[in-house]
């Protein structure tokens, strides 16, 4: 019979399942009471077996996949709980796939795939891990030849988007919602990193499927979550839980349906306005007020955010040149300068790399301080998102095309251009001999990045340079047994330190191929310029459009636009106009 409890106090903290010798699976045991791992020797085992909560998954699309039951809770809570789980993931059943066939008939009708497609989807294939049976992600990396594998034998949160694309676009998606149910779950505990509790609703880095032996021929399948109290300099997963919710949003679109650092870094910034951008698109409906209250208030923040990315974190050489003559130490409310910025902190490759026609978002900015490295994730989202202006957007991919060599070298993407180099490497990495010049984090180039920038190649109609990049990488990754990373200044040499036959460097190229082949799955992947957030207050008489436009400190506050007649392109060269144009009222010609 299988054993369905709470796992006892010498167990670590896990979702756990019951398999019988044979195979045979019971139900889900997640308790959720168990606050660390035993083989942790900096957290307290802390267990109470009279108060757990148990959730049952019972398998198949027929039935809904989750039952929520608590053991000595409030009752009401309980019945509320189980409502809210289920209520977010109901209806999926055969019949619910049927648009969803129609999409992998057109997936399945494309060219035949190469020879170095059917050895990716090979690789992806067998880097699948299983829960009782059922998928629920892909490792990190799976070379047979690895004896240490660390902790690239899990399952990342960030490192299965580019994998659960995959399995999407090719029409698998039960790995997906099998991995979304089980990290939402995840989620809820409460881990201890050494006298210190992540804040509730964290969403952990990645998490392993364990075997413990029970009695007989009885093993138990756990799951293992790791909130970075394992990981190097015990680093917290800051941004597992935006992939999450950008990753629960293309769920959505491809299957249509629903489921329930120092300073400001600008990939953290555009993967929680994607974040934002993909929540308000899966707000229920059920309570206008509260669903109004909740659109409110993130129009209000993607309004804030847009504004301050766009105006602050926005180079080209005419921003350079600004900054260059800013005056310091302003004390005004109509001060230029205000974050402070000292001209001699632009550096001296910039003014020489960036082209005249293009622009990006520098990496980083707080008082005193702008990290004009070039990102290329943050940058990419901001494209994917439209956290950009339309123009900027544009100048961000010139600038991509004019820099080929520098962020795309041998082998396409570069993670940031340039490296740090001798002092700024040794103070900022602390000589960090994994993330030396132009390796790893430092400047290193990652195929992974290839899905994310082909989205926004498409999106801004330049797919050609997705189709560049994809051939030079097409040439080398198999031959080089699909790495982690490369280094060098050009991405000449696999990474010292990469892992081979890497999931997300496998699956990152498979998304590329089938998004150019698709256009009209790219379509659902990113978003068009919100015309709502723009706050104009636009008054129109005969022929003349008389606008007034209010700037603020850190928010450009819009009201909704309902003319009738007032087309997008209008609002979006209203959008565009120069700043200096913002502080009067004048008059435009209707034409």
């Amino acid at each position: 019979m299988p054993f369905c409890g709470p796992t006892s106090a010498g167990q670590p903290e896990v979702f756990s399942r019951t398999v019988n010798g044979d195979g045979a699976c019971g139900g889900v045991n997640i308790v959720a009471s168990v606050a660390s791992r035993s083989y942790s020797s900096s957290v307290e085992t802390r267990v109470n077996e009279n108060n757990f909560e148990r959730i049952c998954v019972q398998g198949g699309m027929n039935v809904k996949p989750l039952v929520v039951e608590r053991t000595n809770r409030d009752e009401t809570i309980g019945i509320n709980e189980e409502s809210r789980v289920e209520g977010c993931v109901e209806n999926v059943s055969c019949e619910n796939l049927k648009g969803l066939n129609e999409v992998v008939e057109v997936v399945k009708a494309g060219k035949e795939e190469s020879d170095i497609e059917r050895e990716a989807w090979r690789i992806l294939q067998k880097a699948v891990v299983t829960y009782c049976g059922n998928p629920v992600g892909t490792v990190a990396a799976n070379d047979p030849a690895e004896k240490l594998p660390l902790n690239y034998d899990q399952v990342f949160i960030r490192d299965f988007v580019p994998s659960a694309l995959a399995f999407l676009l090719k029409g698998e998606a039960e790995i997906v919602r099998n991995f979304l149910l089980h990290t939402l779950q995840l989620q809820s505990w409460e881990k201890t990193v050494d006298c210190y509790s992540p804040g509730q609703g964290l969403m952990p880095a990645s998490f392993k499927v364990r075997t413990v032996p029970l009695d007989e021929n009885k093993y138990e399948e756990v799951l293992d979550p790791d909130f970075g109290e394992s990981a190097i300099g015990r680093v917290a997963p800051v941004d597992s839980g935006l992939w999450w919710i950008i990753l629960l949003h293309a769920y959505g679109k491809v299957t249509d349906r629903r489921m329930g650092i120092h300073g400001h870094p600008l990939e953290i910034q555009a993967l929680f306005y994607s974040a934002l951008r993909c929540s308000r698109e899966m707000l229920s409906v059920d309570d206008i007020v509260i669903s109004e209250n909740l659109v409110r208030a993130i129009n209000n923040r993607l309004s804030a955010l847009s504004f301050h990315i766009r105006e602050y974190y926005w180079v080209d050489m005419k921003k350079i040149n600004e900054i260059y003559r800013y005056k310091t130490e302003e004390y005004s409310t109509d001060a230029t300068n205000k974050f402070n910025i000292y001209p001699d902190q632009i550096p001296h490759w910039l003014a020489d790399w960036i082209p005249e026609k293009g622009g990006y978002l520098i990496g980083n900015l707080q008082p005193a301080h702008m990290d004009f490295r070039f990102f290329t994730l943050g940058n990419l989202w901001s494209i994917v998102s439209s956290l950009g202006t339309p123009k900027q957007n544009e100048a961000t991919l010139n600038l991509i095309e004019a820099k080929w060599d520098d962020l795309m070298g041998h082998m396409p993407l570069k993670i940031c251009y340039p490296a740090l180099e001798f002092t700024d490497w040794s103070i900022i990495t602390g000589s960090d001999p994994k993330n030396t010049p132009w390796s790893y984090h430092n400047g290193g180039s990652w195929p992974t990045l290839l899905w994310q920038f082909t989205l926004a190649c498409m999106k801004m109609g330049r797919p050609e340079l997705a189709r560049k990049a994809l051939d030079m990488a097409e040439n080398r990754l198999s031959k080089d047994h699909w790495p982690e990373y490369y280094d060098t200044r050009n991405g000449k040499f696999i990474g010292k330190q990469a892992r081979l036959y890497q999931t997300w460097s496998v699956a990152g190229f498979l998304t590329s191929k089938m998004l150019l082949e698709n256009p009209e799955m790219a379509s659902l992947l990113f978003w068009d310029e919100d015309y709502e957030l723009l706050e104009l207050k636009l008054e129109l008489t005969m022929k003349t459009l008389v606008l007034t436009a209010s700037w603020e400190f850190d928010s450009f506050l819009i009201s909704r636009i309902r003319f009738k007649g007032v087309s997008k392109a209008g609002l979006r060269f209203i959008w565009e106009m120069p700043r200096e144009c913002s502080s009067s009222v004048f008059e435009l010609k209707w034409l």
